[in-house]
């Protein structure tokens, strides 16, 4: 037996590779994603991707291992070339991610250490380190000292997190699910949606609340239905407000809704994902007025603080009921349970093993500070406002004036359907790849967005995108379908 295991052991030992290997490795890859950054201005927004899946298909998982040179050549072709490029600075679709530079460095240290984040006990400096930042993002928000959170991979977990934490909270129990109303508007994102539906509220009542001309819930006729339902015998628990929306990065009333929650014992949940952020930026502060009333808000540090994809956050205020939903003792883990002197992300979420995502937040916002932060925000603000004035120019429809870095526009041509125009315009820039865009339909309407987030996005990007669109109308009116 002893012969078998140091036979085995031998061949095992090979996953640990030697100093000339790992420098062998880093030094390779180092070069490559160099190479990337250092041509990310010249490289394009979008490739069209050629179907060559076959080709890398046959690269499978094989018994032995392969050189790092033909794996980064397999990788470049195959899968950081074509389609989207989320790290370029023409990506202005969607709501653009990040991926500033030390997001890696913290990554690449915590991969090495393999450090758990889950359980104080077993990790007490990173669960320190995550609760730090979730009572920052609290104070950000205006929450109490004694609030929290969860750091998630992103907002749909976020989502899920608060609504199945107000589901338990107000006492939703299967045989009340069918008399218990959630409020929210079209506008909210699809992610809340699917949180419902995961939480097992699908049978719940869902009243899309009417939107204002700038998209925002109409307050009034929200009193109005919750009155209605009150009336009916039904039982109002739960209202879903937007703070920057993908669709237009409208910011509902806060401080009304908020005032209709308390008023009506509800659970106030805020989806500040993509919007939250802006906090940090003075042009708009006043606009997120109401937040700190909520009970939850979902809020994504890989958007509004362009970190790489992979990190979210669920802010709780009562984290007694956060705990209540998602808490569990194993007899296994007994020996994690004593004296602690920080909540364990394990007994706040569902996760047990997870990802140690603190790092890649914490070693960013400690080597840059925030005010490099809050003035990349106000750059994009003032970045998407100078869109929307300069697109009016082109003869562009335009949408409600930003209140954040998101607008819709849309070409009206003198002939032809505007909505297959503006199909077709997306599509062109798209080919073109100096920019990314992306459309939504509102009421029947197709619109084209400017999402203005990427840390890389700068006056000269919006130029470009102005000067794609321009060109692009042209080519587009001379065609059959929009001749004049």
């Amino acid at each position: 037996m002893r012969e078998k295991i140091l036979q085995l052991e031998k061949i095992a030992q090979e996953l640990e590779p030697n100093a000339e290997q790992r420098k062998g490795w880093i030094e390779q890859v180092v070069n490559y994603t160099d190479q990337f950054l250092e041509n990310i201005e010249t490289r394009k927004a979008f490739v069209v991707a050629d179907d060559q899946s076959g080709e890398f298909l046959r690269h499978g998982i094989a018994e032995e291992g392969k050189d790092m040179a033909s794996l980064i050549t397999l990788l470049d072709k195959h899968v950081n070339t074509p389609g989207l490029n989320p790290a370029s600075g023409g990506h202005l679709a969607y709501i653009p991610g990040g991926g500033i530079f030390p997001t890696a460095l913290g990554d690449y240290i915590v991969d090495i250490f393999n450090t758990y984040a889950g359980i104080f006990f077993t990790g007490p400096g990173a669960v320190r380190m995550e609760n730090m930042l979730l009572r920052w993002m609290c104070d950000l928000v205006g929450f109490p000292k004694t609030a929290l959170g969860n750091l998630t991979s992103g907002g749909s977990i976020a989502n899920l997190t608060a609504i199945v934490t107000a589901r338990d909270h107000k006492g939703i129990t299967p045989k009340r699910i069918e008399v218990s109303v959630i409020y929210l508007t079209e506008q909210a994102h699809h992610s809340v949606q699917k949180a419902i539906r995961i939480a097992g509220l699908n049978e719940a009542i869902l009243r899309y609340i009417p939107v204002d001309d700038r998209f925002r819930m109409d307050t009034t006729a929200l009193e109005k239905s919750i009155a209605k339902d009150k009336a009916a015998g039904l039982n109002p628990f739960l209202v879903i407000a937007s703070a920057g929306t993908t669709d237009t990065g409208a910011i509902d009333a806060m401080d009304t809704i908020s005032e209709l929650a308390v008023a009506n014992n509800m659970w106030f949940h805020v989806d500040a994902a993509y919007g939250g952020f802006f906090l940090l930026a003075d042009e708009v502060k006043a606009a997120f007025r109401g937040i700190e009333r909520a009970d939850s808000v979902t809020i994504d540090p890989h958007k509004g603080l362009f970190l790489s994809y992979g990190l979210g956050a669920v802010l709780i205020k009562d984290v007694a009921a956060l705990e209540q939903s998602h808490y569990y003792k194993a007899n296994y883990m007994q020996d994690a349970v004593g004296d602690v002197t920080e909540p364990s992300p394990a007994d706040l979420s569902p996760e047990l093993t997870k990802h140690f995502r603190g790092m890649r937040m914490w070693l960013p916002l400690q080597l840059l500070g925030v005010k490099r932060f809050s003035a990349a925000l106000s750059e994009k603000i003032w970045l998407c406002r100078y869109f929307y004035e300069a697109i009016q120019a082109l003869d562009f429809e335009v949408g409600p004036y930003p209140e954040l870095s998101v607008m819709i526009y849309r070409y009206v041509p003198t002939k032809g359907d505007a909505n297959e125009f503006n199909k077709a315009l997306v599509k062109a820039v798209q080919d073109e790849g100096s920019v990314f865009l992306s459309s939504t339909t509102i009421g029947g309407v197709y619109w084209l967005r400017l999402a203005v987030l990427c840390f890389r996005s700068h006056l000269r990007t919006i130029d470009t995108c102005l000067r794609v669109l321009e060109t692009s109308v042209e080519r587009l009116k001379q065609t059959p379908a929009f001749a004049e």
